[in-house]
């Protein structure tokens, strides 16, 4: 662990540089900030798993500039696919499908299929328009923790970690929508959704046709059972529900219930405002089963479930 600052920068022909050399970049997308390397770089892609404290295994999800570099690292011919990259990319859309050859097992866990996506946040769109390639990039904090929505939760989660003679933050300020991207298997017919997220179901179904619910073993982000776990204890209170009797504790209310949009924007920071504030009990008014409330429920159920011991989170 270092204890000297880490560079921070808003110039993205910088960040480039830093890839091309085999360093580390936390990058702002439109999502969450992910930790990001090169993938034809095996020893940047193996720092990201021990920079994160992250388990070997867990399949990262490759990021890039537009759709026909996509199509070097994956096989996105399907109808299904050409319609969703069409219509969703740039944005918080993940594609799980068939991996090209030349995509390491240490990206997608040995798996045969590869998550792919094209961000839609200026600044990562320019970096990865500079680099040419492609990268891997879960979420820029430590395993299991809550995933950083800005550029002073990266420093605060990893900054100690990275190192600043090769790393660097790209600071692109707070994240538009502020929860992972949807991830859709198009490998399985019809397609499974995987992940809810930035891109509602509805949306997905209005544009393919029928999506499954995830079934299966695990197989990208978002698949297991406990994950963006607070430190403090987190109580979910359905719409209509009675709110626990709170008066021996010190709380700290998150109302997921109205603004969905604002919702989702700010749950990240305020699941780590509730831990700075060291209240005993976060409770976490739950929106309702539709639109970006799927996502938001996603997120508070496994943050609640079995805390301090989930699975680290992945950016997209």
């Amino acid at each position: 662990m270092t204890t000297r600052p880490i560079g921070i920068s808003s110039d993205p022909s910088r960040a480039a540089e830093v890839l091309r050399n085999g360093g580390l970049v936390a990058i702002p997308t439109e999502t969450v900030y992910g930790l990001a390397a090169d993938v034809t770089m095996p020893e940047a892609v193996e720092r990201i798993f021990s920079t994160k404290d992250r388990p070997t295994g867990h399949p990262l999800i490759i990021h890039v500039a537009h759709l026909e570099i996509a199509e070097r690292w994956a096989d996105l011919s399907s109808p299904t696919a050409q319609i969703l990259a069409t219509k969703c990319w740039p944005g918080p859309l993940t594609l799980l499908a068939e991996r090209r050859p030349q995509v390491s097992d240490i990206v997608t866990g040995g798996r045969p299929t590869v998550g792919i996506r094209v961000p839609a946040h200026p600044l990562s769109q320019q970096l990865l328009a500079e680099h040419g390639g492609a990268i891997a990039a879960p979420s820029a904090n430590r395993f299991g923790k809550v995933s950083p929505t800005t550029a002073q939760h990266v420093i605060d989660d990893i900054g100690n970690y990275l190192d600043p003679e090769r790393d660097l933050i790209l600071d692109g300020g707070p994240c538009r929508v502020g929860v992972e991207s949807t991830i859709i298997d198009i490998t399985t017919e019809p397609a499974q959704l995987l992940r809810p997220g930035g891109i509602s179901s509805e949306t997905i179904a209005e544009l393919i046709g029928d999506v499954d619910e995830a079934s299966g073993p695990s197989r990208t982000a978002g698949m297991m059972v406990s994950h963006y776990a607070p430190r403090t204890k987190l109580v979910l209170v359905e719409p209509g529900d009675p709110l626990p009797d709170t008066s021996t504790d010190e709380v700290y209310i998150i109302d997921c219930a109205q603004d969905l949009v604002k919702a989702a924007h700010g749950l990240y920071s305020e699941l780590r405002a509730a831990d700075a504030a060291e209240v005993s009990l976060i409770v976490a008014l739950m929106p309702p089963k539709e639109g970006l409330g799927n996502a938001l429920r996603d997120r508070l159920t496994k943050a609640a479930a079995d805390q301090g011991r989930g699975s680290a989170s992945q950016v997209g």
